[in-house]
C-alpha cells in the first residue's frame, strides 16, 4: 500500500479519535448509568447542557410505579439553598424539570428516588451534576462550524505525519490546514459563540474561555508553520522546516485533546444579583 494512503488513513483515525475522546471527556456529556433499586433497575441519562427555550427535562426511567423521586438544583456558585421539583409519572418514567436560566447560567443538581424509606442519590451519594444552558445555535453556523474544525484536524495530522519523513513536501498540506482552520475557529466559531452564549470571544485577553484559547494557541502555530512555508519550493531549499510543521501539528493535538467546552463561558450570578433589588425593582447606582 503506498505510504500516502497508509499516512491518510492514520490521520483520520487519529482525528476521529481525538475527536470523540474530546466530546466525551467534555464537562458537557451526559452522566449515564444503571442501579438496582427496590424491586427493578433504574436507567438514568443526567444530560449537563440545554440549548433553547424552556426548561430542562430530567427523565429516569423507573418501572416500579412505587418508587417516586425529585430533582432539588440551585444555582451554581452561589449559597442558595436548594429548590425541589417533584418528579411526575409517565409511564416508566419519572419527569421533573430544572428551570430555564440565561445563556451561560449553570445550575446544580441531583435526583433522590424513594421506595418507602429507602433512598437513592443520584448520580451517586453526595454527588451533583452541573448543567449549563445555552441559546439555539443554527445548523448554518454550527455544521459549518464542525465541518471545518475536523478537516483542519485531518490535515493537521496529516502534515504532520508528512514530515516525519526527510524527502516530504508538507507546504501542500500546511496550507490546507490554515485555509480550513482560519473559518472553522475564527469565523464560524465566534459566530457560534455569539448565538449560544450572547459573546464572539470570551479567550484571551477578554477572559479564560478555554475553547477560544486553545483556538488561539493552535491557530498561533499554524500561522507560524505557514509562514515558513509559504514560498513554493521553500521545503526544498530549507527541508529542516518541516519540523516547525510538526510541532504546530502537535501543537493542535494536544490542545483539541482538552475536553470539549472545560472552563467555558460561565454566568456570573454575584453580578447578576447585584443589578437588582430584593423585591426585583433594578438597582440604580
Amino acid at each position: 500500500m503506498p505510504r500516502t494512503i497508509i499516512l491518510w488513513i492514520i490521520a483520520f483515525l487519529l482525528t476521529a479519535g481525538s475527536a470523540y475522546y474530546q466530546r466525551t471527556t467534555g464537562p458537557t456529556y451526559p452522566v449515564s448509568g444503571t442501579t438496582a433499586f427496590g424491586s427493578t433497575n433504574v436507567e438514568y441519562t443526567l444530560t449537563r447542557t440545554h440549548g433553547g427555550e424552556g426548561n430542562q427535562e430530567v427523565s429516569i426511567i423507573v418501572p416500579d410505579t412505587k418508587i417516586t423521586g425529585r430533582v432539588l438544583f440551585k444555582r451554581y456558585k452561589t449559597g442558595d439553598p436548594w429548590d425541589i421539583c417533584p418528579m411526575r409519572r409517565q409511564g416508566d418514567k419519572l419527569i421533573g424539570e430544572l428551570p430555564h436560566q440565561a445563556p451561560a447560567g449553570k445550575l446544580e443538581y441531583r435526583v433522590e428516588m424513594m421506595y418507602g424509606i429507602e433512598v437513592l442519590e443520584l448520580p451517586g451519594e453526595g454527588a451533583t451534576i452541573v448543567t449549563r444552558f445555552k441559546s439555539d445555535v443554527p445548523a448554518w453556523a454550527l455544521i459549518p462550524h464542525i465541518i471545518f474544525i475536523f478537516f483542519a484536524m485531518l490535515f493537521s495530522l496529516r502534515a504532520g505525519l508528512e514530515a516525519l519523513f526527510a524527502d516530504a513536501k508538507p507546504r501542500s498540506y500546511t496550507l490546507w490546514t490554515i485555509g480550513l482552520f482560519i473559518p472553522g475557529g475564527f469565523i464560524f466559531g465566534p459566530i457560534v459563540q455569539h448565538f449560544a452564549f450572547g459573546a464572539y470571544w470570551t479567550g484571551f485577553p477578554f477572559g479564560m474561555d478555554l475553547t477560544d484559547n486553545k483556538t488561539l494557541i493552535a491557530g498561533i502555530g499554524w500561522l507560524i508553520a505557514t509562514i515558513a512555508f509559504w514560498s513554493p519550493g521553500s521545503e526544498i531549499v530549507h527541508p529542516k522546516r518541516r519540523w516547525v510543521v510538526l510541532g504546530a501539528s502537535l501543537v493542535m493535538l494536544f490542545v483539541f485533546l482538552v475536553p470539549h467546552s472545560m472552563f467555558g463561558s460561565e454566568l456570573d450570578y454575584s453580578k447578576l444579583d447585584q443589578q437588582h433589588l430584593p423585591d426585583g425593582q433594578v438597582q440604580t447606582e
